[in-house]
């Protein structure tokens, strides 16, 4: 009996052994942060993280700031690249970081839910410079043209170009592991001004920080980036372009820069509603070209904060927004803790940034702030651990990306409008049929395009004009239908003589409306 109840002892002994055995490799075979379909982070971590991920957008900034624009379809010189002083981290007054603030402060006053027409109405109320596809779209909520239609292509030109890129940081600092909460928040605020892969770029932007919450290795913020937009799109193959070649071209940026540049900048069906293609066709500041230098930086830099900045810099164009980007993700995976004194020993904690309400510790209270009321909207929580620390519990919920559009093939433009009280809202309305946009670009050699809008089907003629107001050619008289349209203008007469360098007029007349305005035509270049 002794003998048999010591064999049950030890059977029973090597059986727990098993078990145990059995749930450590379940466990080792799980993410860290996996529990039930759910996501834990600290929220002193979280804090810590997303402080460094606003950091890494003013470091991005203020470095490649002198040199934005100038090296287009070329890579900027090593000797070129400007000196990091901790002293330029203050970059209250750029327009890359002031610009998503007034998405957030729309989210303050009125929550997740607001309403796309409200975030329109205080876009148009912002008082700051814009260009490109944020300027277009302010303009036309100012003419009381509601979103989406605001940034539609039929109303906006520049609806492919960088813009929400820029500025959807926000969306993922304040969505940590929550990408569904970003895809909503670039329908709600990246419609204002842009459309497919204008739009798309927000997101992937915006993807990548909701997972450098959680994700160190670039590869995976990329992946995590490309699950939020539409993999059919123009922007996910961009992508997934530079994925392929950094795999063939692994310690060789400038080979796969190359390939971008033959590919994206310099191949026409991949710049089919890209700002000035054919007027100044080696300035590119389409949202592809320069999300693929975002990705060239954070996988060619291999997770060191210098490196990361200085290729995305070094890729040309958008200079100072693209590293801006990219180090905004990589900084967010390393948290303030961790990074080095020189980017962070200078920060100003007092200054309002330009046209906000928010000082640095304003905006990271707002952050946190939000952060929790979109964590609670998504079904997560806040909890406190066996330690007395607070945890978010993020739910993990499967990723439904926006719908596939095209700039160069548009869906119909929505029946959404604004009404008189959200009219009324706006400062500055100026209700329209027709509408003359300035030409683009001025001064311009040889060729500029005129651009225009119709709410209604009429018969338009689009005329050039001499400043004595001598008729010189006219360049289109046809019945045309509501939406955007563009002409160009290479500079000749009604007989295809070239005109000379001065000012002229150029006039659109539809029915009995008529505008006109003027245009520089400068020296020929010999």
């Amino acid at each position: 009996m002794v003998v048999m109840l010591n064999r049950i002892e030890k059977s029973l002994f090597y059986l727990s052994v098993i078990i145990v055995l059995m749930i450590l490799q379940l466990l080792s075979a799980q993410p860290m942060y996996a529990n039930n379909g759910e996501r834990r982070i600290l929220l002193n971590e979280y804090r810590d993280k997303m402080i460094a991920g606003w950091i890494g957008q003013m470091v991005g900034v203020g470095w490649g700031a002198p040199t934005e624009f100038q090296y287009m379809g070329q890579i900027i010189p090593i000797d070129q690249v400007p000196e990091w002083h901790p002293e330029m981290i203050n970059q209250f007054y750029q327009d890359d970081l002031y610009v998503e603030m007034t998405f957030l402060r729309t989210l303050d006053l009125h929550g997740f839910d607001v309403s796309s027409k409200q975030a329109g109405i205080n876009f148009a109320n912002s008082r700051y410079m814009l260009w490109h596809a944020n300027e277009a779209g302010r303009d036309n909520l100012r003419k009381g043209i509601a979103p989406p239609n605001s940034g539609h292509p039929f109303f906006n030109s520049h609806s492919d170009d960088i813009d929400y890129q820029i500025e959807a940081d926000y969306s993922g600092l304040i969505a940590p592991g929550l990408p569904n909460v970003v895809i909503e928040l670039g329908e709600k605020f990246g419609r204002l001004m842009n459309y497919g892969d204008g739009l798309y770029g927000g997101q992937f932007i915006g993807g990548m920080y909701a997972e450098a919450f959680f994700e160190n290795e670039p590869i995976k913020l990329i992946e995590a980036g490309l699950n939020c937009i539409p993999k059919e799109s123009q922007y996910a193959k961009a992508i997934r372009d530079v994925v392929k070649w950094h795999t063939e071209n692994p310690n060789n940026w400038e080979a796969t820069w190359e390939l971008i540049n033959n590919k994206y900048h310099k191949n026409q069906e991949f710049r089919r509603f890209s700002c000035a293609v054919y007027n100044w066709p080696e300035f590119n500041i389409d949202a592809k070209i320069n999300g693929a230098y975002i990705a060239m930086g954070l996988l060619y830099g291999n997770s060191n904060l210098d490196d990361t900045i200085i290729i995305s810099m070094r890729c040309g164009q958008d200079s100072d927004c693209n590293p801006s980007n990219a180090a905004g993700v990589l900084f967010t995976t390393r948290g303030f803790k961790n990074l080095p004194d020189r980017f962070k020993s200078s920060i100003d904690v007092f200054t309002n940034f330009s046209y906000t309400e928010y000082n640095y510790p304003k905006l990271i209270e707002l952050c946190e702030k939000l952060a929790v009321d979109a964590i609670k909207r998504a079904g997560g929580r806040v909890e406190e651990n066996a330690n007395g620390e607070k945890e978010f519990v993020i739910p993990i919920k499967s990723i439904e990306p926006s719908k596939l559009e095209q700039s160069w093939n548009p869906s119909p433009i929505s029946e959404i409008e604004f009404t008189k009280s959200e009219l009324a809202q706006i400062n500055g309305y100026l209700p329209y049929k027709y509408s003359l946009e300035q030409n683009y670009p001025n001064p311009f050699n040889p060729t500029t395009t005129i651009s225009y809008i119709l709410t209604k089907e009429n018969d338009v003629s689009i005329t050039i004009y001499d400043i004595l107001g001598k008729e010189l050619v006219q360049l289109y008289r046809k019945d045309q239908s509501v939406g955007y349209h563009s002409i160009i203008w290479n500079g000749t007469d009604h007989e295809g003589y070239p005109v000379t360098a001065g000012v002229y007029l150029y006039r659109l007349k539809v029915g009995d409306f008529a505008q006109t305005k003027k245009m520089v035509l400068i020296k020929r270049k010999k």
